[in-house]
């Protein structure tokens, strides 16, 4: 297992051995990368900009030079939840020092509405407010400070109006930005009549900030004619291109947006990247001057949307060794004041509420409430994270009231032959491999010996408890969305053998970029160094997907396939008609920067130059374009059945903690993730998605809380008072492996499986952990309610719970 610790700083010892891993000598071995080898597709490779990024050579951004008369722009932003806007005075800001032109709902020419999906959401406040940080008016100014100024000098008449925050509340007004939704199997009402124990729980779990290292930003330079290129940090620059020609009025072909990297996205940069570039777009051809707009953190925060929230209940019928027999899952996401992308979001934790276990007979709702917040919107997991919660508080509770321990009770209701069927309909294949890995994991992590002594650890210590789980995951891969499961790259060989690759992907630091030149590399026999790859334009490949849901690789990695494949096999047919010794065609292969053909004696090699130089002077096309569509899928949303995932990714994870449960402070004191990727693309990439994953999940749970006032506006708007995991939160333990030998059983891309969002579940296991040190403190009889974040005040809280109930 590969073992990440804490440094001592005192420790000769452990800088000694940090340092033989990453040479290659140590547990990491196996991951480091060898700068030696081709390093193509299946092989560990540095990330594509690992020495841009350490170096600050890796332009974002703000590091994009413009002319020197570019703008800056600002927003005027409200400061309430719920409203009508009576009076927008903008007299003092138009006169301003520096202003140069400020824009207003009615100075849209175009679409006034970018709701991405479905209506909802106005550039511009015109009357109604539905949420405080949503934006009233932009000023373009010569300077960034003087464009700041500008817009607190504006005067705001707003007829305040109550706020709905409650999504419970809403749910029971019915009033919701979509439909709600249900997806039912079998006869779920017979089971809960007929079951020999009903066991019923609820669960809110909390949402979270994405916290991007770089926020929103944007630069829009007019071009020539009536059109802009915008430069964004955007996981989806096709949807940005579509909604900045319909906000001016033009057609799409004279909108190009480029993305070359962003500082971090997490689904925050899916749909909401799009406003800021639209205010800006407009600017830009207004004045024709390029301009720029980027967000302060607070604003930021407060303007953008964030994970959902949910409200979860479940009802469930279970036989007397805990098995599901049947039941009903309820889901409440707090999808703020428009639908965004929260109908996919909600169904995928509806898809997710049974994680990996067979509900048997049951129904699962979603309901998409509406409250006057910032519009919630994409994160890692779109959803499924929060529909896992509730069905993994049951398992916990599920074990209390039978007496067993939890992990045995997850285990006995696994999907499994005989069982594996969703609730939705779908088949769960690979069903023994969710069974391998956790089997594997339990006993690599010493489960049950640890179980034995942290129970008799608990039992002599009064304060300080400690608590053990291991949780799974199963996740499904494709966008819900059936449309957006295809991908385009375009592939260019140049005379001197070096290629150029682009594809429709976005790369936030996930090294999406990186597992794409690999592709390249491994289908056309070459060294990675020889491919290059270029930035994301709608003007190379267009109608692009975001980077979403996990399918960044499986998508743009087999489109890039399929353009390098096309144009190997044209070179091969070339080489075989061209070279006069006759060229055996069956059997040609690329090879080590060569075409080989023939065997033994016959065998004949040419190097990739000399055959590109030759096919490019006989007039052969050295450039491909390539395309990919995911096969299979399809979902009735009329009756809630389907296939909507081409296959599952699975892991599992061990976390113990310790509690002190007089104050509620805690610390994770180690965890074991066993996850599984199929044949890994890039063994080390993997690991470091793995790895963040787990923490960016854990930080969910734990710290990240988000804070509304009374009147609707956000308090936890920044660094100082939200709370993002740091070095000092990583477990001093830290075992991560892959699993290995389990290819997919889905013709993927090289039978590898997605990583991105998976390992933010194993998450989980941490706030199991939490509960289940909490539960000894009634003898393991009762399982606590521990909302999430599971912060130490509500640990505390929760404590204090049971022991009145014990008194």
């Amino acid at each position: 297992m590969r073992t990440l610790t804490k440094l001592d700083t005192d420790s000769r010892r452990a800088r000694r051995e940090l340092h033989d891993q990453l040479q290659g000598s140590g547990p990491l071995a196996r991951h480091t990368v060898d700068s030696q080898s081709q390093r193509q597709a299946g092989s560990a490779s540095f990330h594509e900009s690992a020495q841009k990024h350490v170096t600050g050579k890796a332009a974002y951004i703000d590091d994009i030079k413009t002319p020197a008369d570019a703008l800056h722009v600002a927003l005027g932003l409200s400061p309430v939840a719920h409203g009508t806007l009576t009076k927008l005075g903008l007299e003092a800001v138009r006169q301003a020092p520096g202003v140069i032109d400020v824009i207003t709902f009615n100075d849209v020419p175009g679409h006034t509405d970018i709701g991405p999906v479905f209506p909802g959401d106005p550039i511009f406040v015109d009357r109604e407010i539905s949420y405080a940080g949503q934006c009233l008016f932009a000023v373009a100014a010569t300077t960034l400070q003087a464009a700041r100024r500008s817009v607190k000098l504006a005067k705001l008449e707003i007829d305040e109006q109550p706020a709905s925050l409650d999504p419970v509340a809403a749910t029971e007004r019915e009033d919701f930005v979509r439909p709600s939704h249900v997806q039912e199997r079998g006869d779920w009402q017979t089971a809960l009549s007929q079951a020999s124990h009903v066991i019923e729980g609820e669960l809110f779990v909390g949402g979270q900030e994405h916290f991007y290292l770089e926020g929103q930003a944007c630069i829009v330079l007019p071009s020539e004619d009536e059109g802009v290129i915008v430069h964004t940090s955007n996981q989806h620059p096709s949807e940005t291109q579509k909604l900045v020609a319909e906000v001016l009025g033009i057609p799409f072909h004279a909108v190009t947006v480029e993305v070359r990297r962003m500082g971090g996205g997490f689904g925050g940069k899916e749909t909401q990247a799009s406003p800021w570039a639209c205010m800006a777009a407009l600017f830009a051809r207004r004045t024709g001057k390029a301009s720029r707009l980027r967000l302060p953190r607070s604003e930021d925060t407060r303007a953008t949307g964030k994970r959902h929230p949910f409200h979860n209940r479940y009802q469930l019928a279970i036989d007397h060794q805990g098995v599901i027999e049947g039941g009903e899952i309820t889901l409440i996401g707090d999808c703020g004041y428009s639908p965004d992308l929260s109908d996919a979001i909600v169904d995928r934790a509806m898809f997710h509420a049974d994680n990996a276990y067979s509900l048997g007979n049951a129904r699962v709702t979603g309901h998409r409430a509406k409250t006057h917040t910032a519009s919630n919107t994409a994160f890692r997991g779109f959803g499924g994270p929060q529909g896992m919660m509730i069905i993994e508080a049951a398992m916990d509770d599920i074990a209390r009231q039978i007496g067993e321990d939890p992990l045995t009770i997850r285990k006995r209701n696994f999907y499994r032959q005989g069982r594996n069927i969703t609730h939705y309909g779908q088949q769960v294949d690979q069903t023994q491999l969710l069974h391998t890995l956790v089997d594997t994991l339990e006993q690599n992590s010493d489960y049950w010996s640890r179980r034995k002594a942290i129970t008799a650890f608990n039992a002599a210590s009064p304060i300080i408890k400690k608590g053990l789980a291991l949780t799974p995951v199963k996740f499904g891969i494709s966008f819900t969305a059936q449309h957006l499961n295809q991908a385009g790259a375009l592939l260019h060989v140049y005379t001197d053998g070096s290629i150029m690759i682009n594809h429709g992907g976005t790369e936030m630091g996930q090294g999406l970029h990186t597992k794409i030149c690999q592709v390249v590399a491994r289908e056309l026999g070459l060294n990675l160094d020889s491919v290059r790859i270029s930035a994301t334009r709608t003007d190379k490949v267009p109608n692009t997907s975001p980077t979403a849901a996990s399918s960044g690789a499986d998508l743009n990695g087999m489109a890039a396939r399929d353009a390098a494949s096309k144009l190997r096999e044209r070179l091969f047919d070339f080489a075989a008609e061209h070279y006069s010794e006759g060229l055996d065609r069956e059997g040609m292969r690329l090879e080590d920067g060569m075409l080989i053909a023939g065997i033994g004696e016959s065998e004949r090699r040419i190097a990739w130059g000399e055959l590109v130089q030759t096919a490019y002077l006989n007039r052969i096309s050295l450039s491909e374009k390539g395309f990919y569509a995911t096969p299979l899928i399809y979902y009735n949303r009329a009756t809630g059945q389907g296939r909507p995932f081409y296959y599952y990714a699975f892991g599992a994870a061990v976390g113990e903690v310790s509690v002190d449960t007089l104050t509620g402070e805690y610390q994770v004191e180690r965890v074991d993730i066993l996850h599984d990727v199929g044949d890994s693309i890039n063994p080390a990439i993997d690991m470091g998605q793995v790895e963040g994953g787990f923490i960016q999940g854990m930080g969910w749970l734990t710290s990240e809380e988000l804070k509304w006032n009374d009147n609707g506006m956000l308090i936890s708007d920044g660094p100082a008072t939200y709370k993002i995991p740091t070095f000092g939160d990583l477990p001093p333990i830290f075992n991560v492996e892959l699993l290995e030998g389990h290819p997919n059983s889905m013709a993927s891309l090289y039978r590898s499986k997605a990583v991105g969002e998976p390992p933010f579940m194993l998450g989980i296991c941490v706030w199991s952990a939490l509960r289940d040190a909490l539960s000894s403190l009634t003898g393991y009889q009762v399982s606590p309610h521990l909302d999430t974040p599971a912060t130490p005040e509500r640990v505390m809280l929760a404590a204090n719970a049971i022991r009145q109930k014990a008194l």
